[in-house]
């Protein structure tokens, strides 16, 4: 039988909500284990301009290390593997990986997100440099570009409405799809003078990872510098369904303000609930759950007497009276 590893808290999930949470936890000095497969969407980023604190940007492989660093500098253990299946017992959780068994006294799941790129031949080079998942990061880089809008249905539309703040030229392209949007959004793309595309895309011009245009099946060729897309997301909750959490209609983790989900002891953080999916709002709920642990953990002490066998071992072994120094006369 293969030994079990046990923790205090343990992290499901290696990005930035589960290493700000690790760092928090450990210098509040409970005993934290990060278990991550290194799949971090962070690893996407080439060039994060909006994270506070580096005004030239960073890149987000970069900022990953630098926090796992940082975890690690105050004591965070960390395994590297694949979660596969979790049960909460009446005390605890038990966790299983491809490569070990785990046990924790509280959760949390820092399990994020997958978005879906556009299915376009020739375009993954230009992942992070000129094709993109959320206008909020990288709408201020494509400032006056031709720029596209990969989707068909209401959000597409509203995306394309919403990046004309950014760009004159921002047009539609389905790939083929029928376009699935309502009477009032096709109002709005004429009245906004959005023009749509709606042939199949069959490649692209690109100049190493910049985008330059893209090929329809009609044979036309159209001038695209950016492409932004609404195809979808996939979010990571299978513990949590596993564990009972409730999910909100969209497969997202629902969780109070302090990050608390509907199952006791389990928490959730990052871009796996319903919070904007930005690095720096991941990394602010990963130390508001962090937080909310160390009172959970602490309450719980006080509850079943653990702090008082903990504070009669100080007693024992540990000067508890500060010296006290005689007045010279």
């Amino acid at each position: 039988m293969r030994r079990i590893t046990r923790a205090e808290v343990i992290i499901v999930g290696g990005g930035l909500a589960g290493l700000s949470a690790a760092v928090y936890l450990r210098r509040a000095l409970r005993d934290v284990l990060v278990i991550d497969e290194g799949k971090s969407m962070a690893r996407w980023e080439p060039d994060v301009q909006n994270y506070l604190g580096f005004p030239q940007g960073v890149d987000g492989a970069d900022l990953l290390k630098r926090g796992r660093s940082q975890a690690a500098r105050f004591g965070t253990r960390f395994a590297r593997d694949t979660v596969r299946w979790a049960k909460k017992c009446r005390k605890h959780f038990s966790i299983r990986g491809e490569g070990a068994r785990y046990q924790a006294d509280r959760l949390l799941l820092t399990t994020g997100i997958f978005h879906l790129p556009p299915d376009i031949p020739g375009l993954k080079p230009c992942l992070g440099h000129s094709m993109f998942f959320c206008k909020d990061c990288d709408g201020y880089r494509v400032q006056g570009k031709p720029l596209a809008i990969y989707g068909w249905r209401d959000e597409a539309v509203e995306y394309a409405l919403g990046m004309l703040l950014y760009s004159h030229c921002v047009s539609i392209v389905t790939d083929g799809r029928p376009c699935r949007w309502s009477r009032k959004h096709a109002n709005w793309l004429r009245e906004y003078h959005i023009p749509v595309y709606r042939q199949p895309i069959l490649d692209v011009g690109r100049k190493g990872a910049q985008l330059r245009s893209l090929k329809f099946e009609d044979g036309c060729e159209v001038e695209m510098e950016a492409i932004f897309t609404t195809r979808g997301d996939v979010f990571h909750t299978k513990l949590a369904r596993q564990l009972g959490a409730a999910l909100d209609d969209l497969g997202q983790i629902l969780v109070d303000t302090d990050m608390r989900t509907s199952t006791p002891g389990l928490y959730a953080a990052g871009c796996v609930t319903p919070a904007n999916c930005q690095m720096i709002i991941a990394a602010g709920q990963g130390a508001t759950a962090a937080q909310a642990l160390n009172r959970d953990l602490f309450e719980e002490s006080l509850k079943n007497h653990q702090l008082r066998a903990f504070r009669h071992r100080q007693v024992w072994t540990r000067r508890v009276v500060p010296r006290l120094r005689k007045k010279s006369r």
